[in-house]
């Protein structure tokens, strides 16, 4: 298994990590992923660290806390042997102060989670969206106490826009206080907004990208192709409730390419779409997730081998997009402003 340094500290994960979501299956919303048991659970993280990945993604909002439970009964006995990131901001209960990044919530959420992770600290902590009415200086105030206290080590930020990212890294040295160290966001084949702005923002600023849904919420699993309906569950319905609209002509033709590349390696299109990601530039980690042995084993084979240039180009001339503005005006001053992308 490789590992890279996630962004500008001094910690080195795996490049897959493995996402909890799946586990608990609360509620309509979460049981569409998946309602892994503690059992099961616990045999996929053996089969995890037996590849080495030794990473392992939740948040407190997942299935009410439940996926968190589970996981921290998964390495029971084994946490040393661990990286765990959980997440806070949503919602977590009917008070007006059980949501956002207040410190009044961080604190109380961090402490939650650590009670159900059963652990005393949490390698690497999420705002898992951003609070545009708690002061930034407070949320990071109370990030920093947390670090010297020993609860979390490192911070991230999740589904940030530019702005949001780049105004807490400017607190943060303006005031001395902990940088956020990754982001957590959404990229895939169908689905590469994040190369407009927020990739040259993090090979600027240093922070590593760990990717959720890099199979573009379901789309990209090899079980979508053209002509072919999809199936029933969470990927006919696009993921769940506000997930990313694809059309459809243009995921079959990202399809396409991936199905002929992966007839070429001898890989199976969801492994190809990941490897595809696993070179793109700041990426340091992708969230793989898995209902069942099949699934995590299949996107385990993602890793130990690449694609040629040829296959690369042929991937993202079928993904590319024109981007909004003002990227695309951008374009034309790419001799002073250069874009790590080839949109």
């Amino acid at each position: 298994m490789e590992y890279r340094q996630l962004g500008r500290s001094g910690l080195k994960v795996p490049v897959l990590s493995f996402g909890t979501g799946t586990f608990g299956g609360a509620g309509e919303f979460f049981n569409r992923w998946g309602s892994t048991d503690v059992a099961e659970a616990t045999r996929l993280v053996d089969l995890c660290l037996e590849a080495g990945v030794n990473f392992f993604d939740t948040a407190d909002v997942y299935s009410r806390g439940a996926s968190e439970e589970i996981l921290g009964q998964a390495v029971k006995g084994r946490r040393d042997k661990v990286l765990i990131s959980t997440k806070a901001t949503f919602t977590m209960g009917d008070g007006p102060n059980d949501v956002g990044s207040s410190r009044y919530h961080l604190i109380r959420a961090c402490e939650a989670s650590l009670k159900r992770l059963g652990t005393d600290h949490i390698d690497l902590y999420f705002m898992h969206g951003f609070d545009a009415i708690a002061p930034v200086d407070e949320t990071l105030r109370a990030l920093d106490d947390l670090i010297t206290a020993g609860k979390i080590g490192y911070i991230g930020a999740s589904n940030f826009s530019g702005w949001h990212l780049m105004k807490a890294l400017a607190t943060s040295e303006k005031y001395g206080l902990a940088r956020y160290v990754a982001y957590q966001g959404y990229y895939s084949l169908v689905g590469r907004e994040y190369e407009w702005e927020l990739m040259p923002l993090g090979l600027d600023q240093g922070v590593g990208l760990m990717v959720w849904s890099p199979l573009g919420w379901g789309r990209l699993t090899g079980k979508i192709r053209r002509g072919q309906p999809a199936q029933a569950g969470r990927i006919a319905s696009g993921g769940a409730a506000g997930g990313p609209k694809v059309d459809e002509d243009y995921l079959y033709t990202v399809v396409d390419a991936l199905d002929a590349v992966a007839a070429e390696t001898g890989k199976t299109v969801p492994q190809v779409a990941l490897n595809w990601l696993l070179a793109r530039p700041g990426v340091a980690n992708l969230v793989i997730g898995a209902r069942n042995e099949e699934q995590l084993k299949q996107n385990l084979g993602a890793v130990g081998w690449s694609l040629t240039p040829d296959q690369v180009t042929r991937l993202e001339q079928a993904s590319q997009k024109g981007p909004i503005y003002p990227y695309w005006h951008q374009k034309d001053f790419n001799h002073r402003n250069p874009k790590p992308t080839t949109w």
